[in-house]
């Protein structure tokens, strides 16, 4: 293969953008009598990603301050389309913008609802819509049986490319035994999983960040403690034991946490591994078998030590690019490409890891739907 080496030469899959649903967009999707609610809420104010009864933010108690990119909301799939374009990216992967908090909600029945309301949404209005828009399923932690039976539905949608985990204020840990329900569908449909992490302050894990004053302080752990958290729950419980089939992907978290959390569990293996005895490998094996994204990406001023941590977990094979477009933190592509990796390692993590990580082509088209397939 000949050295690439401009964005517009590669294929780029962006593991994170953010589609904006609003109640409004959400409400004709809607059980009763919560499309009601929804209704109601489209009239009442709010601030981005905070809406009372439907996005609740307990982390907006900070003054706001200008800075990074100062447009926040993508409202059409052509739009979408048009600005990842702009930016060489050949497909989007979506996640929601205000239920990221999803988990926070009380209301098991209500939480649901949402997920379903989204699901026909995202697959009504977004997914392939234009070319590359791949939608995953979110499904509600407070019900696991109702969101194995919504990867069900969908797991035949070619519009759909995996499964969101909410990890925003999430009161029971992934990896626990109540979501194997989840888990069990994940894998028989094929799908991959991806945990992803949003700022909230909330009286469980990390629970220490209500302490911290500013939100640099908040927003450097949160998310990577998010993964830490999640991930540590899954090797107690042996979900890559119990599901070894099953894709597994930490996203916005940077990558720097992995090397530590891999070598300080491999550590208490050695000295615990009475608590965990259907582990057939240390933890790093199965931490080296997952898939992470890249953003945000860490910037250390010599660019090759983070290339050192990736190679600490082996991450050429399973780390895969990500932007967060359009929010305030997000990282164009350059970011990642002009790290100093050689070329055939750029090509991977920009885009060949995650269309081998979803099982999708060049143009995001699952591959059990390619001409000949009987997978409908």
């Amino acid at each position: 293969m000949s050295k690439r080496d401009s964005l517009s030469d590669i294929v780029i899959v962006d593991l994170d953008v953010h589609v904006n649903d609003t109640p409004t967009e959400l409400a004709p999707y809607m059980d009763m009598p919560w499309r009601k609610s929804l209704e109601h809420v489209s009239n009442v104010p709010w601030r981005y990603l905070s809406i009372p009864g439907y996005s609740p933010n307990f982390a907006e108690n900070l003054p706001l301050w200008p800075g990074g990119n100062d447009r926040l909301t993508v409202e059409t799939p052509a739009q979408m389309k048009k600005e990842l374009s702009d930016m060489n990216i050949d497909i989007g992967i979506l996640f929601p913008d205000h239920l990221l908090g999803v988990a926070v909600l009380p209301q098991k029945d209500y939480a649901s609802a949402l997920t379903r309301a989204y699901n026909a949404y995202i697959v009504d209005k977004w997914c392939d819509k234009e070319q590359g828009l791949k939608g995953l399923i979110m499904v509600a932690p407070q019900d696991p049986e109702g969101g194995a039976k919504e990867i069900e539905k969908y797991a035949n949608e070619e519009g759909i490319v995996g499964i969101y985990l909410p990890c925003s204020g999430l009161d029971t840990l992934w990896g626990h035994v109540k979501y194997d329900p989840i888990f069990a569908a994940a894998e028989a449909a094929g799908l991959p999983v991806l945990l992803h992490a949003a700022t909230t302050l909330v009286p469980h894990f990390p629970f220490n960040l209500h302490q911290y004053e500013t939100f640099f302080a908040q927003h450097s752990l949160v998310h990577s403690f998010s993964m830490m958290a999640n991930m540590l729950k899954m090797i107690e419980t042996g979900v890559p034991v119990r599901f070894p089939k099953l894709k597994i992907c930490f996203t916005e978290a940077g990558v720097s946490w992995v090397p530590f959390i891999m070598m300080r569990l491999d550590k208490e293996y050695v000295e615990n591994r009475r608590d965990i005895p259907f582990l057939e490998h240390p933890p790093s094996h199965y931490i080296k078998k997952f898939y992470y994204a890249t953003q945000p990406i860490e910037e250390p001023e010599n660019a090759k030590h983070l290339i050192q941590l990736m190679e600490m977990y082996e991450g050429e094979n399973t780390t895969m690019f990500a932007s967060d477009w359009p929010h305030h933190d997000f990282d164009h592509p350059r970011k990642v490409f002009n790290m100093p990796f050689s070329p055939e390692v750029k090509r991977k993590i920009m885009g060949e890891n995650a269309l081998r990580f979803f099982d999708i082509d060049a143009t995001g088209r699952r591959n059990k739907f390619k001409v000949g397939s009987t997978a409908k």
